[in-house]
């Protein structure tokens, strides 16, 4: 028994020690020096201050916003610790719900600002995706917003269409996934564009 408790113990320590602390260790050291704003977050901040992360998305209901995609995490929306869909059929009556809701507000924000589109929805403006973290939104998405936003900025629509040209970000080796828009990134780009004044 002893003869073989010695060699199990042995690999256990090793193991322990490769796995749990060697190992961890290298890949962070390698991550913070090759991957530095990554490895801490992909933190953005404005002026010294951290307003968020550019892979986690915003829960964004200003009119004067562009806003990103919904989220379906608990208890409350973007919630980067309890990452996960609704995991809700097509036709579960809460999801249907929930998506004549999110059309119902974007039209209601749309009248408000005197802008009352009868273009279609761009479908990942009511739907949450499989993370619920979303950072980014489709380029279709941020147009069906444009005018919301420059009247309620009183920006030209040429402003606002600039400002997504220029924050679009292409397919990943010109394949991978779709063109988008990061919504974060795009807010403050509208605030240096100008800054909303209430009223």
């Amino acid at each position: 028994m002893a003869s073989q408790l010695r060699p199990a113990l042995t690999i256990f320590a090793a193991l322990t020690l490769v796995c749990g602390v060697l190992y961890p260790l290298a890949v962070t050291g390698i991550g913070s020096a090759a991957f530095n704003a990554q490895a801490a977050g992909s933190i953005v901040e404005v002026n010294g201050k951290a307003v968020g992360s550019s892979l986690i998305g915003q829960a964004f209901t200003s009119p004067q916003y562009f806003w990103g995609r919904p989220s379906a995490t608990a208890p409350m929306p973007n919630n980067a610790a309890g990452s996960g869909g609704a995991n809700q059929g097509p036709t579960n009556p809460a999801l249907i719900d929930a998506v004549k809701a999110r059309i119902d507000a974007l039209h209601a924000a749309e009248t408000a600002s005197g802008v009352p589109s009868g273009a279609a929805i761009p479908i990942d403006l009511v739907t949450a995706s499989a993370s619920g973290l979303d950072p980014d939104i489709s380029v279709a998405a941020a147009r069906y917003q444009a005018a919301r936003i420059a009247a309620v900025r009183k920006l030209s629509a040429e402003q606002v269409a600039a400002l997504i040209a220029a924050h679009q970000q292409q397919q990943w080796l010109g394949f991978f996934g779709e063109p988008r828009v990061n919504v974060l990134a795009l807010n403050l780009a509208l605030d240096r564009a100008k800054p909303y004044v209430k009223g």
